[in-house]
């Protein structure tokens, strides 16, 4: 990717910025009184379950400090668990639990520690921590996935999410986000995950890249990434598009993740989806988004949009752009 482009250049080629982001569609689709949905990953869940759709089972929630002392206790025949803030962002505060060594708990990424060190991160999440604004908070924990066995060497000791841009109830774009070494077995890019570019017609691999480069394999495991494609693809399209409906976001990004036994779930909703999706698939928002308006336009129906969507944004019909 060229960094020194000129501003028409990056015009001409679709690529969404910052400003026009929070002020073209996140602060004039998104009705703030809406965002709390997004916010807060226990009432994600809550709507979620209402409508029928799949989410991670909800082991219990901290509230508060007195909570924290008999939480392992409660724990105690859990093998694995995640531990995370109901109103973190950024993947900020998410402690994975792999398994047990006697008395201590294995994280994602194979490091060790005691059940002190799990109570210290629980109490720093309800202190605020992790959250957006700083606010106090509860914890969450919940089952870690069993995440599909087609994408297992493709993310390192932590379950890889597939983040999918919807406008308008319209699918726009797509990832599957990879845990690494270097990011602590969390599917987070900033922390050094790796993104997929994701053909939207497909679910079939497009570009990866690692801290903004482009990247043939996963930098530990050593997978190549050009035979990767997403199953339970149009499942995954449709997930993203009701959660639109669900949240009354007219604009967001939808974290799914594909368990073994149940197939896409959706593991949280984001109001301000970042703009690496553009990265990782070598192509700009702008123009897709200009395309989704006209879909959302022509029809009401769910199935329609998303089918229309997969046919206009598909590789064969809509190339990489080689930015």
């Amino acid at each position: 990717m060229n960094f020194l482009m000129s501003p028409s250049k990056l015009r001409e080629l679709g690529i969404l910025g910052m400003n026009s982001r929070n002020i073209g569609y996140i602060g004039r689709y998104n009705q703030r009184k809406n965002y709390h949905l997004a916010d807060n990953k226990l009432a994600t869940k809550s709507a979620a379950l209402e409508l029928g759709i799949a989410v991670p089972e909800l082991y219990g929630t901290i509230e508060y400090q007195f909570q924290i002392k008999d939480m392992l206790d409660s724990l105690a025949e859990r093998e694995s668990f995640v531990i995370k803030p109901a109103q973190g962002s950024g993947g900020k505060g998410i402690l994975v639990i792999i398994g047990r060594d006697g008395e201590y708990f294995i994280k994602s990424s194979g490091v060790r520690i005691d059940g002190r060190e799990v109570r210290r991160h629980t109490d720093n999440i309800l202190a605020g921590l992790h959250s957006l604004g700083g606010r106090n908070d509860r914890a969450m924990i919940e089952a870690l996935i069993d995440f599909d066995p087609v994408l297992k060497d493709y993310s390192y000791e932590g379950v890889p999410d597939i983040r999918v841009i919807v406008f308008r109830g319209v699918p726009v774009m797509a990832m599957m986000r990879c845990a690494t070494r270097s990011s602590d077995g969390k599917a987070n890019l900033h922390q050094g995950a790796v993104g997929v570019g994701l053909d939207l017609g497909s679910g079939q691999s497009i570009h990866a890249v690692q801290h903004n480069r482009i990247v043939t394999q996963h930098p530990d495991t050593h997978m190549t990434f050009d035979q990767l494609k997403i199953p339970y693809w149009e499942s995954v399209l449709e997930l993203a598009s009701s959660c639109a409906r669900m949240a009354g976001l007219d604009y967001l990004g939808a974290d799914i993740v594909l368990d073994k036994q149940r197939g896409p779930m959706l593991l949280e909703l984001n109001a301000r989806p970042g703009l690496a999706i553009q990265v990782a698939n070598q192509a700009g928002l702008h123009h897709r988004l200009v395309a989704a308006m006209e879909i959302a336009d022509s029809t009401s129906d769910q199935s329609e949009r998303i089918a229309l969507a997969r046919q206009q944004f598909g590789q064969k019909s809509h190339p990489p752009s080689g930015f």
